[in-house]
């Protein structure tokens, strides 16, 4: 019981000290899953004859011809057509209160006119306070150096924590491994490998499943000529956390902007097409071969875990909420299992038997 009780106490120290140090976790929480999700690639150089720090290089490499395609290409792409959807906003509102909202107080007998102006007051307030709140952060970074200096100080430790991280991956969980109670080290390892497949399956399966269906949704888009097809494409992709919100969300904007911009029903069913192909495409191709069955994760605790950990901890929150998610989980599949094999559930199930036999 003693026992019980000195680990408890440990364990409630442990919170009590990340709460403490949230504010300066960010990198190295970061570099930690950046170290994890390029661990297996460095293990495959590995098995081609490279060495640990050869092979860290390399993918340190590729992580870096990456990032220099996304900051050189892809977000002034994605930026520009951001702010060009920005001034697209005010002309749809306006066809909705003109031609719309005309048409379905005709219908139905409702004006949704001042709905759809309080709507717009909202929306142009809140372009205005970010706008605002974004000027005023910039000017602060500007009159502070300081803070200036510290930011970059954060952001530029993820890469140096995700490489030394990297380096000693396979030894550090090996020692941890080894610093187990003898007792417990046959549980704690076999729960450890069920954690590491759900969370490598969503981890990199699922972020390469997003990236290829904003792929698929941004060159078709793009090829059918539709305006903002690579930002349609992009959040699309991002929404295909959740199955379906990606295809919701994408299908109903990129209609709405290819109404806009042309009318015509080919257009129309063009989209309706590619957003079909890459539906198709996920459920044939990348769910099985990228994800499989062994994700686990219900679309409702993804999203409960993302805002839970973003309202505690902010975006380190953020970075903890879907491996503290599939930690969870395995441990109460765990004790699922442990129940169905106890004997409580054994004698409530004799018991139901022999009151139906009565």
């Amino acid at each position: 019981m003693r026992r019980h009780w000195w680990i408890l106490a440990t364990g409630a120290g442990v919170l009590w000290l990340l709460f403490q140090l949230e504010s300066m976790l960010m990198p190295f929480f970061a570099g930690m899953i950046v170290a994890y999700l390029g661990d297996p690639l460095a293990d495959r150089f590995e098995s081609w004859g490279a060495s640990r720090p050869v092979a860290v290089s390399g993918v340190f490499l590729i992580l870096l011809l990456i990032l220099s395609v996304a900051l050189l290409i892809l977000i002034p792409l994605l930026a520009q057509q951001l702010r060009q959807f920005g001034q697209v906003v005010p002309i749809i509102f306006e066809w909705v209160q003109t031609v719309l909202a005309p048409q379905v107080r005709e219908w139905t007998g409702y004006d949704v006119t001042p709905e759809l102006g309080g709507v717009q007051t909202v929306l142009a307030e809140h372009w205005q306070q970010a706008g605002g709140t974004a000027a005023q952060l910039l000017s602060r970074v500007g009159r502070s150096s300081m803070a200036f200096i510290g930011w970059i100080t954060y952001v530029s430790l993820i890469p140096v924590v995700a490489f030394y991280l990297l380096l000693d991956w396979d030894r550090l969980m090996e020692n941890i491994r080894n610093l187990l109670p003898r007792p417990w080290e046959p549980d704690v390892t076999r729960l450890a490998l069920r954690c590491d497949e759900v969370l490598s399956a969503f981890l990199r399966g699922q972020l390469l499943v997003m990236l290829c269906l904003g792929v698929i949704y941004a060159v078709g888009l793009t090829l059918l000529g539709v305006r903002f097809g690579l930002l349609i494409g992009m959040m699309s992709g991002l929404a295909s956390i959740v199955p379906f919100l990606g295809f919701i969300v994408g299908i109903s904007v990129a209609l709405i902007v290819a109404f806009f911009q042309e009318g015509s029903w080919l257009l129309l069913l063009g989209v309706v097409a590619v957003f079909s192909l890459g539906q198709v495409a996920e459920s044939v191709v990348l769910q099985p071969k990228l994800l499989g069955d062994k994700i686990g994760l219900h679309p409702v605790a993804v999203i409960f875990a993302v805002l839970a950990g973003g309202n505690l901890f902010g975006f380190t929150g953020v970075l903890l909420a879907l491996p503290v998610a599939a930690v969870i989980m395995v441990l109460l599949r765990e004790l699922k299992d442990r129940y169905k094999n106890s004997t409580l559930y054994d004698s409530a199930q004799e018991g139901s038997r022999d009151e139906e036999s009565s």
